[in-house]
């Protein structure tokens, strides 16, 4: 990774900053900085503002390098069963605009029309350097292919080349806890710690790894069995993290304990209003929960666990069968993870997906080109 590679994305992820931080966290020299910072002030992707608060030893202002973010935009849809969500992002991963818009099927064509319109809303006016997607399944982003994707029934769906085609925009794809997992890395809890660990509950169980600042591929957090007697998941496995967990799955055991159909907003009403039979259920699933965070906190030993996704939403009714089982699994230093809970809606997947564009246009092979290693970024 050149120099100014090195620079850019420091300053991305932690500016406002001086050179001095700079240099600290890179282990570069002050003259390969500064060599660094010049030209990607003069093309306009960084700047530097003076800092009446921090005055150097000279007495004059601090100058700190910071991003100028409306240098280049991005755009970041994430696909769900019934509704394409996406977002504009400046180069700082800020959201700009947000749309969601209702799938009524869920054929690929339907799904591309849809994104299309939803993409060409965002992007006009606005010259956008990168579109990301994310959806749940098994994703290759290097080659753009959907292999599988189990709540839109897809199979071996080129989505990256047909999206691309749809909006005349440079395509990436990638599993959508692992397009949340860049953006925490990047801008959100993830920031600061070297080694973390996300965890999504909701529909499906998920994990995304930061292993010394580099995304890890993850294996399915959600189909290890943490009960051999447990029910049957739909994997064909038994007593799964999701046969026991699951939004579907808590949702189906409170429904059967009071006799009748819920949605999950009012099996959290009946939970917080003390009944203690759908409170039992809710109970089961965060001690479930607690040793998959306590599995994952053993085998990888992050540094941070970071817990969302929508079952968060009802957190409180079984945080301490989570901490509890945390607690009482990991071992040894893996005890020590500081466990988050990070309530995020859909509009933050979104993010997620154009996050990955930034992040792949900043550090892919051949970004840094030019004198002094300029990172090439679409002009405005």
């Amino acid at each position: 990774m050149s120099a100014a590679v090195q620079v850019f994305a420091v300053v991305l992820r932690h500016g406002p900053i001086s050179r001095v931080e700079v240099t600290a966290r890179t282990g570069l020299s002050p003259a390969a900085v500064t060599k660094a910072v010049r030209p990607l002030v003069d093309a306009g992707y960084l700047t530097e503002r003076p800092d009446e608060r921090a005055p150097s030893r000279l007495g004059r202002p601090a100058m700190p390098v910071q991003v100028v973010a409306d240098r280049a935009f991005f755009v970041g849809v994430k696909l769900t069963a019934d509704e394409v969500i996406a977002v504009r992002t400046d180069l700082c991963g800020g959201t700009r605009d947000v749309v969601h818009r209702p799938l009524t099927s869920t054929a690929v064509a339907d799904v591309i029309e849809v994104v299309a319109d939803v993409v060409g809303a965002l992007a006009t006016g606005y010259e956008v350097a990168c579109l990301g997607v994310s959806l749940a399944g098994d994703v290759l982003r290097d080659t753009g292919m959907v292999r599988f994707s189990p709540f839109l029934n897809w199979r071996n769906v080129p989505l990256a080349d047909l999206v691309s085609a749809a909006t005349g925009l440079p395509t990436l794809i990638e599993n959508d806890v692992r397009a949340l997992t860049v953006a925490e890395h990047w801008f959100g809890a993830g920031v600061g710690v070297s080694s973390f660990a996300l965890v999504t509950a909701g529909t499906g169980i998920g994990c995304g790894l930061v292993v010394n600042d580099v995304l890890l591929p993850a294996g399915e957090l959600g189909h290890v069995a943490i009960d051999v007697d447990g029910p049957e998941c739909y994997c064909g496995g038994r007593g799964c993290v999701e046969a026991l967990a699951a939004d579907r799955v808590v949702l189906a055991g409170c429904s059967t304990v009071v006799g009748r159909a819920l949605t999950m907003p009012e099996a959290i009403e009946l939970g917080r209003s003390g009944d203690p039979a759908v409170h039992a259920v809710f109970e089961r699933a965060g001690r479930a929960l607690g040793l998959a965070l306590a599995a994952v906190a053993n085998l990888v030993g992050p540094e941070r666990i970071v817990l969302t996704g929508e079952a968060v939403g009802g957190y409180d009714l079984y945080a301490e069968q989570i901490r509890q089982a945390l607690a009482a699994q990991a071992f040894g230093a893996a005890a020590a993870c500081e466990l988050v809970v990070r309530p995020l809606p859909f509009d933050e997947w979104a993010r997620g997906a154009a996050v990955v564009g930034i992040q792949d246009l900043i550090t892919r092979s051949g970004a840094a080109r030019g004198s002094a290693g300029a990172v090439t970024l679409p002009a405005r």
